[in-house]
């Protein structure tokens, strides 16, 4: 018996939603996912800028990689069109509203794995923290009922990725 990759997707989706239906978790996991909104990067990136030694190698890799992978990310996003497990699961309610409706990548999830990588490079003693972060994120969205697994796993290689291309080009 075959089974394809939408399927196991969709298998993992709900083993780990099962989670996240308690009410207290899912506000959890909406307060997680929130910190992966985007001004948040911008505001501890400048206030590195203006108050720590490696401030300005830490903003300068920050703003490299999301010029890479944002255009990236609304690319693949707007190309596949995969629609939001909120969306295309019959009988499935989720307790969140994303701002669009297509899920591959996720976002969020890029965001936070670019931003733990470039931590990584310039504060590696903090990437453990960071990347855990990351995970929670990743692991937000899927609770919210917004991401199946392989948009988070395809968010988080694009983050990563952005970081390594953009670290390479800036040596």
């Amino acid at each position: 018996m075959k089974i394809s990759i939408s399927e196991l997707d969709k298998y993992w989706f709900y083993w780990i939603v099962q989670f996240s239906r308690d009410n207290q978790l899912s506000q959890a996991a909406k307060r997680v996912s929130a910190t992966g909104d985007g001004q948040y990067y911008v505001y501890c990136s400048v206030a590195l800028l203006f108050f720590h030694p490696h401030g300005q190698p830490f903003f300068n890799l920050v703003l490299g990689s999301f010029i890479v992978e944002f255009p990236l990310y609304l690319l693949l996003k707007n190309s596949i069109r995969r629609h939001r497990p909120c969306h295309a699961l019959a009988n499935f309610d989720s307790c969140f509203e994303p701002s669009d409706k297509f899920s591959l990548p996720s976002g969020h999830t890029a965001g936070a794995f670019l931003f733990a990588s470039v931590v990584n490079v310039i504060f590696p003693s903090l990437a453990p923290i960071v990347f855990a972060w990351a995970c929670f994120v990743g692991a937000s969205r899927i609770g919210l009922g917004v991401h199946y697994p392989l948009d988070i796993i395809a968010g988080a290689g694009l983050g990563m990725g952005s970081v390594m291309l953009v670290e390479q080009l800036m040596l």
